[in-house]
């Protein structure tokens, strides 16, 4: 098996609302997004010879879709006061509404979904909120035992 692995970074700021600690108030992360690929065999012939795919491509579709959510506010739908948020947008502010708690866990699958769906082989992704903490998705397959 051979994996690749490309990161791209994004600084935001989000909060998680109901949640009864520090992390219920507006607070901010130098994200890093990690995306790992796989392929049991590589490309032969061609321009792609020895390769699982061209980083390039694999750096350039992570750092697209990681750069929309730099320097945001990204909040879950509905979590906040329409005033609230009418007053943000209305002073310049860049708020991102998404359908999750965003959560390095929920982000973590909804960066590999994202990935998988342009195409990519994609083993697992990671989300790191700081240098030492991350969430890892990866999708397993569920081996189903026959009826008897």
């Amino acid at each position: 098996m051979y994996i690749l692995r490309a990161e791209h970074s994004f600084d935001s700021a989000h909060f998680l609302a109901g949640y009864e600690g520090k992390c219920g108030n507006i607070h901010g992360h130098r994200w890093k997004v990690e995306i790992h690929v796989q392929a049991e065999k590589l490309v032969e012939g061609g321009q792609f010879d020895g390769m699982v795919i061209d980083f390039g491509d694999l750096k350039n579709d992570i750092k697209e879709i990681v750069d929309f959510y730099d320097h945001a506010l990204i909040i879950q739908e509905n979590t906040m006061r329409k005033e609230t948020l009418e007053h943000l947008i209305g002073d310049g502010f860049r708020i991102i509404n998404v359908k999750f708690r965003p959560t390095a866990e929920k982000f973590a699958e909804f960066f590999f979904k994202h990935m998988k769906k342009k195409g990519y082989n994609v083993k697992k992704s990671m989300v790191y909120e700081t240098p030492t903490n991350c969430a890892v998705y990866e999708e397993s397959e569920v081996k189903q035992l026959d009826s008897i």
